[in-house]
């Protein structure tokens, strides 16, 4: 049965601690969630919109409820509503990058492939990174691509540049170009492609969510946190699994077996990711704070005009 104070968007954790949030993106960044059809995840949609509308379904259960929840919640955008491009979901990070940063890994040695890959890679961003932009600021189609060639552009100055230069370093060092070349990307792919929230601002609400205004201070407090995130999300696989593949490729048994080096690497890129996916996710809260004192002079002085001291913070979606 289902109780009747229950709420379907109510957090099922708190989301004011890390804990909270690491399980509630355990949840729905679940990499099972890419298998399900789309026929089940327009039902999910259904019963959560019904049950926002206080028109329960009769027979149904806490435990299918909260399910339809998570399938919605990996599926559809927070802001939008819309179903989003599988690729782009947090759902398809661990299958989608463990195949790339694996692949990034071993091909590591000539530009030919360092190139391919990195521009592989860049492209699975610019879809991520669009996917999941705060969707009440709009983009047009000559910044996504103005976007998507800079970031390209920077992942391939970068891993060519140090590719070369590393040359006569330490093996390692090589190993660790491609995580050079995802960070240097990451600071240029996500601002870019989300370059109307900086222009324009963000939505930015009360605590009961009712609109106050439009915050460019908000945009950047934002996306700077989501830069910082996709980082950590690569950072632990893209620089402990090389400390690690130095190692066992010592070992006579791994020579010979050169042609599984990459498989190896694509499923231990995974080991990581199963974690790290929702950990980044979880390091910054998704409903993000900013204080009042922090917004530009003309936001706080209306807000102040009309609400007094009753809005000492305004929240906003940060994206992912």
């Amino acid at each position: 049965t289902v109780p009747l104070s229950f709420d379907i968007d109510a957090p099922r954790w708190d989301q004011s601690i890390f804990v909270g949030r690491l399980k509630h993106f355990l949840n729905i960044t679940d990499p099972r969630t890419v298998l399900v059809p789309e026929r089940e995840l327009d039902q999910a949609k259904t019963l959560v919109e019904s049950c926002r509308a206080g028109l329960v379904p009769p027979g149904s259960s806490e435990e299918q409820l909260l399910y339809a929840k998570k399938l919605y919640d990996s599926a559809f955008h927070p802001d939008s509503g819309e179903k989003m491009n599988l690729i782009g979901r947090m759902s398809f990070q661990v299958p989608g990058g463990m195949a790339l940063t694996g692949c990034m890994l071993q091909f590591y040695r000539t530009v030919p492939a360092v190139v391919f890959w990195q521009w592989v890679n860049q492209s699975f961003n610019a879809i991520v990174n669009y996917t999941n932009r705060n969707a009440a600021s709009p983009i047009s189609l000559r910044q996504i691509g103005v976007a998507y060639i800079t970031a390209t552009g920077t992942a391939l100055a970068t891993a060519v540049g140090l590719n070369l230069y590393t040359k006569r370093a330490p093996p390692l060092l090589a190993r660790w170009v491609p995580f050079a070349a995802v960070a240097a990307a990451n600071c240029v792919n996500i601002p870019m492609m989300r370059q109307q929230e900086i222009i324009n601002g963000v939505t930015v609400t009360d605590q009961d969510n009712n609109e106050l205004g439009h915050s460019r201070r908000a945009a950047v407090k934002g996306i700077a946190q989501v830069v910082v995130s996709r980082i950590t999300m690569a950072a632990p696989g893209m620089i402990i699994l090389p400390i690690i593949m130095e190692q066992l490729e010592k070992f006579p048994f791994m020579q010979r077996i050169r042609v599984l080096h990459g498989p190896l690497q694509v499923l231990l890129c995974g080991g990581f990711l199963v974690f790290m996916v929702p950990a980044a996710c979880a390091l910054f809260p998704q409903r993000c704070s900013l204080a009042l004192a922090d917004l530009e002079p003309e936001l706080r002085d209306s807000i102040v005009a009309k609400h007094g001291d009753k809005v000492p913070y305004v929240y906003f979606n940060k994206g992912l």
